[in-house]
C-alpha cells in the first residue's frame, strides 16, 4: 500500500498559509498572548473571568506586525495632536491552533510510515489496521465517485477524512484548551479561565476549516474541468442547447438560464458551508464541555462532563464523514454523469 499521496496531503493541509492570512485579518492588537494574559485579558480584550473557548486562535510562538495608517469610517485618517494615528497589524502568527496542526499530522505521517516501513504481503498489527483504514474508505468513496474517480480522488478525500477525525479527537484529550497562560500566573495548571491556551482544537479555528473548504473548492474546478472540459462544465451549469427557437424552447432557455444562475450561487456558497458547518459544530463543542467543567467545579467538573464528552467523540466522527461525504458528492454531481455517458 502506497501512502505518498498521503503524506503529500497532509503536508499540503499543514502548509496551507490559510491560517497566518486570517490571523492577519483578525487584526490582533496585544503585543502577545503572554502581554494579554498580563493585563487580565485574552488576546481578543475580553475579561479574564469569562468562561469558554475564545472566538480567535491565540497567537503563541512568533508574531510578526507591520505599522498601519488607521481610519475611520468614511475613510478620513485618524489623527491625535496633530499627528496621524498608527497600529500594529498582525501579518503572520504561530497560533495555538496551528501547533496542534502539526502534531496531528506528524502522528499521521509517524503512523504511516510505520505501518509500511516493513510492509508484508499478509498484514498484521498496524500494517493490518492501517489498510483495513484504506479499504475501508476506497470501497466508500466508490459507491459515491464510482471506481476510476475515487482512485484518482482518494488522496484527498481519504486524508480529510483521517485528518478531520483525528483532529477532532485530540481536542478532546484533557490539558487542549485547559493548559496555558492566566491572569496573575504565567504558569500553568491555572483554575481560573485562562486567557491564552497552550493548545487549540484545529477545527475550532475558521482559519483551518476555510483553508480545507477553499483548498478542495479548487480542486472541485480542477477535476471538473479535467473530467468533461471547460464546455461541458458550462453546458452542465447552463444547459442551453437543444430547446430549439420555438416559443416554448426560448421559454425554457430563459428558464436554464436562471437555474443556471442559481447553480453558480450555489456553488460559490458550498465552501462558506462547508467550513461554518464544520468550525460551528467542533467550536460548540469545545464550548460546552469547557462550561460544563467550569460549573461543575474542581471536584465534580470530570463526571459532569462525562456525558457529553462522549458525545463529542461521536460528534468527531460525524463531522468528518460529513465533510468528506459533502465533497465527495459535490465533485460526483459534476465528474461522475460524464464517466457514466461514456460507458454507455
Amino acid at each position: 500500500m502506497k501512502f505518498h499521496r498521503f503524506l503529500l496531503a497532509i503536508t499540503l493541509f499543514v502548509a496551507l498559509p490559510m491560517p497566518a492570512l486570517f490571523a492577519a485579518a483578525e487584526g490582533t492588537d496585544s503585543s502577545s498572548a503572554q502581554t494579554a494574559a498580563n493585563h487580565g485579558e485574552d488576546a481578543h480584550g475580553r475579561e479574564s473571568g469569562h468562561h469558554g473557548l475564545p472566538r480567535n486562535a491565540v497567537p503563541l510562538f512568533f508574531e510578526y506586525k507591520v505599522e498601519t495608517q488607521v481610519f475611520d469610517k468614511t475613510g478620513a485618517p485618524v489623527m491625535k495632536d496633530g499627528k496621524p494615528v498608527k497600529k500594529d497589524k498582525l501579518i503572520f502568527a504561530i497560533t495555538n491552533s496551528m501547533v496542534v496542526t502539526w502534531i496531528v499530522a506528524l502522528g499521521l505521517i509517524l503512523v504511516a510510515q510505520i505501518a509500511t516501513k516493513k510492509a508484508k504481503l499478509v498484514p498484521s498489527g498496524l500494517q493490518n489496521f492501517v489498510e483495513w483504514i484504506v479499504e475501508s474508505l476506497i470501497g466508500f468513496f466508490e459507491g459515491i465517485l464510482g471506481a476510476k474517480l475515487a482512485r484518482e480522488t482518494f488522496w484527498f478525500f481519504g486524508t480529510v477524512f483521517i485528518f478531520i477525525l483525528f483532529s477532532n479527537w485530540f481536542g478532546l484529550i484533557p490539558g487542549v484548551g485547559t493548559v496555558g497562560w492566566a491572569h496573575g500566573n504565567p504558569g500553568f495548571f491555572h483554575s481560573e479561565h485562562l486567557s491564552a491556551p497552550l493548545f487549540r482544537g484545529v477545527n475550532a479555528d475558521l482559519n483551518m476549516t476555510a483553508a480545507m473548504a477553499l483548498f478542495f473548492f479548487m480542486l472541485w474546478i480542477f477535476w471538473s474541468l479535467k473530467a468533461i472540459g471547460p464546455g461541458g462544465f458550462f453546458f452542465h451549469i447552463f444547459n442551453v442547447k437543444g430547446h430549439g427557437f420555438t416559443v416554448m424552447g426560448i421559454f425554457l432557455l430563459l428558464i436554464y438560464i436562471f437555474v443556471g444562475l442559481v447553480e453558480v450561487v450555489s456553488i460559490s456558497v458550498r465552501p462558506v458551508a462547508l467550513m461554518f458547518r464544520l468550525y460551528g459544530n467542533v467550536f460548540a463543542g469545545e464550548n460546552i464541555l469547557e462550561t460544563v467543567m467550569a460549573l461543575g467545579g474542581p471536584y465534580f467538573g470530570w463526571l459532569a462532563v462525562l456525558p457529553f464528552y462522549f458525545l463529542e467523540l461521536l460528534v468527531g466522527f460525524v463531522q468528518a464523514l460529513v465533510f468528506a461525504l459533502l465533497t465527495a458528492v459535490f465533485t460526483s454531481l459534476m465528474c461522475s454523469h460524464h464517466d457514466d455517458e461514456h460507458a454507455h
